[in-house]
């Protein structure tokens, strides 16, 4: 049975009401032989006139009405062409129909604000009998064709739903993996209602093991994600292939299936604070893991894009990096934790001029645990002329602290870069800059071997559900470099750049913060990783600024939990 069998239009009836927008009020039959009401229908996009300059209050109006006349009837070639993407825009309305299985909408738009309008939808999807009503609200914005000069809807998959990212779909059916119950480490559940970052996660996890850990799928709306191609899409059964970094997100279920409980090394209680502590902070990102065995304890992210930068974002990681470059020095004997490191305002190498936050500097004499603590950049730089390898940092990086190794946490991951650079990159690479790329999961980890002095994988999930292989560093750090990394650290949250974050946070802590300048950025990112006992922590906090006024206090949150 094709999938147009399966979903069959009932009544076939779209009803578009509107309201503020002072068009009136009309009603259109669909694709069960009713005609359209021409009085109400409007102009269609071609027969709309050309004009210049910013769209007018009536152009908006014009523009709005068709295009909402004709999705609400089902008429998904006129809804395009009232578009500034039709091609894009014809195949999506068309899917709201024939692939989401929506078989009755009424849109009703609201009050304009300048060239925006909003509206609400409140529709019914019907699918193997089954009917769910699905109510949501979305917006669209006019603007004036770039080679038409006419005003066109500009188009964005949100248009259709608010939770659509560009290229995503709508779709209904029975999906390839059964529904997954997850639950912490202590059995307690975690959902996406509670816990918003788990989102996608969820998504993730079902992929890969709902089928390996039983349970019987029912039927569901879902977002198909941006990589699934049309072909894969098209019957309900093909609905989870081609997944991306967020997975399948359901939006409705139609028929309930049968979950399998899938056991992750989360904490529901360190969730909930990572959760708490990234909400007051835009674009921003945390990882908290166990040093003893690599286990992650939570994940979140607060960012418009709903991207998992927590475990996949690729930035620069600033100062936090620091703590590889403090390891690889001891680790070779050229520096000590007590020897002097001088930190003046400026350094240059490779013909760049390197600076420390504000140009600041440090007494003569200063040692090398103080200029780590006030993380001076200067101070570390000066040291690339008594490492004789290039690839050094690089080296270290991978050896010790497992960066590079093709983790394999359960779910999607980004297990850190460190290019092997000379010159003037490689000073950058030194203070966390240049061609590093990191994220929060990474900064954690690294955290984490420093304070057990052995690389554990992260892991979500246990291996022995897939047999999946994990990473082993090459070496084990030494037990003098991991002391001397250790007391630094311990440094830097007493009296050093962490200690105001810091503050609050019991045990035994250490800490790290980084600024990391991003081109054309008005604001550096701002990353802070700590430890407190068996708990290691990280953070990211997009144009946040310095390390410990906007990333500090959100792990502060996550330890104190």
């Amino acid at each position: 049975m094709n999938g147009a069998a399966k979903g069959a239009i009932i009544g076939g009836v779209f009803l578009a009401m509107v309201g503020g927008a002072g068009y009136g009020m009309y009603s259109l039959v669909g694709d069960t032989g009713g005609e359209k009401d021409d009085t109400v229908a409007g102009k269609t996009a071609t027969g709309a006139s050309r004009g210049e300059g910013p769209v007018t209050e009536k152009e908006t109006a014009e523009a709005a009405k068709g295009f909402l006349t004709a999705w609400a009837a089902g008429d998904e070639r006129t809804a395009a062409d009232w578009t500034n993407n039709a091609s894009e825009a014809l195949s999506a309305v068309a899917d709201f129909k024939t692939r989401a299985y929506v078989s009755k909408a009424v849109i009703t738009p609201g009050t304009p604000s300048g060239t925006t309008v909003p509206f609400k939808v409140e529709a019914e999807v019907t699918y193997e009998g089954t009917t769910k009503p699905l109510a949501y609200e979305s917006r669209l914005t006019v603007v004036r064709g770039l080679s038409t000069g006419k005003a066109l809807v500009d188009w964005q998959a949100s248009v259709i739903h608010p939770d659509l990212k560009r290229g995503e779909r709508l779709r209904a059916g029975t999906p390839a993996s059964p529904p997954v119950k997850l639950v912490d480490r202590n059995d307690q559940e975690l959902t996406p209602e509670k816990y918003p970052s788990l989102r996608p996660v969820l998504a993730q996890l079902r992929e890969a093991y709902g089928s390996k850990a039983g349970g019987k799928a029912g039927a569901e709306l879902w977002i198909e994600p941006a990589t699934a191609t049309a072909t894969t899409a098209t019957t309900a059964q093909d609905g989870d292939a081609g997944q991306d970094g967020g997975g399948r997100r359901t939006l409705l279920t139609l028929v309930a299936g049968e979950p399998s409980t899938l056991k992750t090394y989360l904490d529901a209680k360190v969730q909930a604070a990572a959760e708490q502590a990234v909400a007051k902070y835009p674009e921003s990102s945390v990882v908290a893991v166990k040093p003893s065995n690599g286990h992650i304890l939570a994940i979140a992210n607060h960012r418009k894009d709903g991207y998992n930068a927590a475990m996949t974002g690729t930035r620069a990681p600033g100062s936090t990096m620091k703590i590889v470059t403090a390891a690889m020095l001891l680790d070779r004997g050229k520096v000590a934790a007590d020897s002097p490191a001088p930190c003046d305002k400026t350094v240059s190498w490779g013909g760049r001029s390197f600076h420390n936050l504000s140009n600041f500097q440090l007494p003569a004499g200063t040692n090398f645990a103080t200029s780590f603590a006030k993380s001076c950049n200067t101070a570390f730089i000066k040291q690339i002329k008594e490492v004789d390898e290039d690839a050094a940092l690089s080296k270290e990086a991978t050896e010790v602290f497992g960066i590079g190794l093709d983790w394999k946490t359960g779910i999607k991951s980004f297990d850190g870069k460190v290019p092997v650079t000379t010159g003037a990159e490689s000073a950058a690479e030194y203070i966390g800059q240049g061609q590093i790329t990191m994220n929060p999961l990474n900064i954690a980890s690294i955290t984490a071997t420093a304070r057990s002095g052995r690389f554990h994988q992260p892991l979500l999930v246990s291996p022995e559900l897939d047999g999946r292989p994990t990473a082993t560093a090459a070496r084990t750090m030494k037990s003098s470099v991991r002391g001397q990394l250790v007391s630094m650290m311990r440094l830097t949250a007493t009296s050093g750049t962490g200690a105001d974050a810091m503050a609050s946070v019991g045990g035994d802590k250490g800490a790290k913060t980084g600024s990391a300048e991003v081109d054309g950025a008005a604001s550096p990112d701002s990353w802070f990783t700590g430890f407190s006992d068996d708990v290691a922590a990280a953070a990211m906090v997009e144009g946040g600024g310095h390390g410990g006024a906007a990333a500090g206090p959100i792990v502060a949150a996550v330890l104190r939990s």
